[in-house]
């Protein structure tokens, strides 16, 4: 599979250097190989640790309804978080450095501990949480029109694109996730709604789930590390230029500005 894989990781590194959609890279892969393409992601991870990109955490993909819905693909992947991917509250993100971007409401877990037991549990993961944060993922895809197999979102790094984090840090302690309810506006209106449960039952169990899949790839989640846990509800279009507002029951609320480039 060597040549596959480099054959697939090239597509899709040409795909983001120049801003261009390609066409799926499962016709070098399978359909159904995901081993291979965690393979290409981390080859592209590599690369662009070679160039000095810091890894700051990881993404869980694909756990609600609504967004497996919204592919056709049933099952959680996870992807790599790198520093430059990370925004903060009312932070301008440039629409230039997307291509085909979609925005969904989030629970970022910010870890305290190292988290690379290979069965963690949801009690690992409540010791391992130093605290909580809103968030709004702009995910993304390297991949033409999202024409996407699993093993297409898994190559390109579980479809990630860029991280808005909320600003102020609430603690789990006595906190049921699974209830929390999710709002997210587009410029004052309305445009997603969902809950906590949405999301493999309850975030805590998407990373758990992830915890054990990293530590399975010696990947393991480490201290210090943002973890996006996974959609509240479903995504919507990112357009152009808007104010995105995520408003989480009990955890406050975050702004994720899109802007476009002005001459």
């Amino acid at each position: 599979m060597t040549a596959a894989i480099e054959a697939a990781a090239d597509r899709l590194a040409t795909a983001a250097s120049t801003a261009t959609p390609c066409p799926p890279v499962r016709e070098f892969l399978g359909a159904q190989d995901v081993d291979a393409a965690y393979a290409v992601q981390r080859r592209l991870r590599d690369q662009r640790v070679e160039a000095d990109a810091r890894v700051a955490g990881a993404k869980i993909g694909l756990t609600a309804p609504s967004v497996q819905r919204q592919f056709g693909v049933y099952q959680p992947d996870f992807g790599v978080l790198f520093d430059d991917m990370l925004y903060a509250h009312t932070e301008p993100v440039p629409y230039r450095r997307l291509l085909q971007p979609r925005a969904e409401g989030e629970i970022a877990f910010v870890l305290g501990r190292d988290l690379d037991v290979p069965g963690a549990s949801v009690a690992d993961v409540l010791r391992a949480t130093e605290f909580v944060l809103p968030a709004i993922e702009i995910v993304d895809s390297r991949i033409g029109a999202w024409d996407l197999s699993i093993v297409d979102t898994v190559a390109d790094n579980a479809s990630s694109g860029a991280v808005v984090l909320g600003c102020t840090p609430f603690s789990l302690t006595g906190r049921d996730l699974a209830a929390t309810g999710m709002t997210l506006e587009l410029d004052g209106e309305p445009v997603s709604f969902g809950a906590g449960h949405a999301c493999l039952g309850s975030p805590v169990a998407a990373v758990a789930w992830l915890a054990r899949e990293l530590a399975a790839r010696e990947q393991p989640l480490r201290a210090g590390d943002v973890v996006m846990s996974g959609a509240l509800g479903p995504m919507v279009p990112v357009t152009g230029a808007g104010r995105f507002r995520l408003r989480l029951d009990g955890l406050g609320e975050v702004d994720a500005v899109i802007e476009e480039e002005t001459q």
